[in-house]
């Protein structure tokens, strides 16, 4: 899938040249498995990002990636916008230079990360052994949150990391007996709690809030001066509205589109249902634009800037958190004014929210 991204990103350069013939400006989203991005590939699949798209004369295209290359084919600029975590919005394209702007708050983690033990182990007893986690991403971002929360966060220099990707991890943990601890998110947890003698000791749902999931686009291209970055915008943030609308309707008609969600990600009904109930999605624009204009989420910054910074994942030449700044819809920036790389906008969730869509 990767090999073809540079044909793909030259493809979508030449249907912008060619717009004026007829054939509308091209964006294309990546995607990847998880409970609140499944809806992407839906909205593209039922016609619904079709009929969004048409109204504002733009093309949209969903491309479905695991999760790490979607980032890179993001950071590469071989896609126009990516979903990921408020954290990897950071460390990743804003990191590598690229400016990039949040378009949409999709809902934070309320139970799908989560940190898991054999033999009742306690936090205070993790300290000297080894903790099975993809490192530097939420997973450790999650564990670290929990031990500074209960008073341990001078013992961190003791936990052993074992970096262990995603589709290993839940292997890994489950064949061997002697691993103590892990550290994941869903559906690989339900799938690790269903091993002997395994307990959850801290998830998410102790953070609310702070690991968050987004629909991110590159600023070059919301400020394209055709205005064809906007109308993509306005469009995908309709679609989206129109359907977390029909997700949340009770009974068999929300469960008819819920099943047609997890499908496209080869999951169950039940499945897809219960990873939902971990899950705060923002089902309405109104909720969404208070999430994204509270000062909640710049404390969740800070954390994240600070966590991110001291692991070295905010590039080489960084000196300081500041040096890669974020700007909120307020108009303040955490860092630099003349460094800003991340940008929270609730226009477009706004314009949704007032039914000007």
């Amino acid at each position: 899938m990767r090999k073809s991204l540079p044909i793909l990103s030259a493809l979508f350069l030449v249907s912008g040249v060619l717009s004026a013939a007829g054939n509308p400006p091209s964006f294309t989203v990546g995607w990847s498995v998880y409970v609140g991005w499944d809806p992407y590939q839906y909205m593209a699949k039922s016609g619904m990002l079709k009929k969004w798209a048409d109204k504002y004369g733009v093309a949209i295209k969903v491309q479905r990636f695991d999760y790490a290359p979607s980032l890179d084919a993001f950071v590469a600029k071989n896609i126009d916008a990516c979903v990921m975590t408020n954290m990897e919005a950071l460390d990743m394209p804003a990191a590598a230079g690229v400016d990039t702007t949040s378009i949409i708050t999709g809902d934070y983690s309320n139970g799908n990360d989560a940190v898991l033990v054999r033999h009742n182990l306690a936090l205070g007893q993790i300290p000297g052994k080894r903790v099975l986690l993809v490192e530097k991403t939420v997973s450790q971002y999650l564990f670290e949150r929990a031990m500074a929360l209960n008073n341990l966060g001078g013992d961190l220099k003791r936990v052993k990391y074992v970096n262990t990707s995603d589709s290993d991890i839940a292997g890994a943990f489950l064949s061997d007996t002697s691993q103590d601890v892990v550290v994941t998110w869903k559906p690989l947890v339900s799938q690790i709690l269903k091993g002997k003698g395994i307990t959850r000791i801290f998830d998410s749902s102790k953070i609310p809030g702070e690991i968050l999931d987004l629909l991110v686009v590159r600023t070059d291209i919301l400020n394209r001066p055709d205005g064809s970055g906007q109308r993509f915008a306005k469009a995908i943030v309709g679609a989206w509205y129109e359907l977390t609308s029909q997700m949340s309707k009770p009974g068999p008609e929300g469960d008819k589109v819920l099943s047609s969600i997890a499908n496209v990600s080869e999951d169950t009904l039940d499945s897809y249902k219960e990873q939902l109930s971990t899950t705060h999605l923002f089902y309405t624009a109104p909720s969404a634009v208070e999430m994204t204009n509270s000062a909640q989420l710049k404390k969740t910054m800070e954390l994240v800037r600070q966590f991110c910074f001291s692991h070295g994942l905010l590039g080489d030449k960084t000196g300081s958190p500041d040096d890669v700044a974020i700007r909120f819809p307020d108009g303040s920036v955490q860092g630099k004014k003349e460094h800003v790389r991340l940008r929270f906008d609730a226009s477009y969730m706004e314009l949704a929210a007032q039914g000007k869509l």
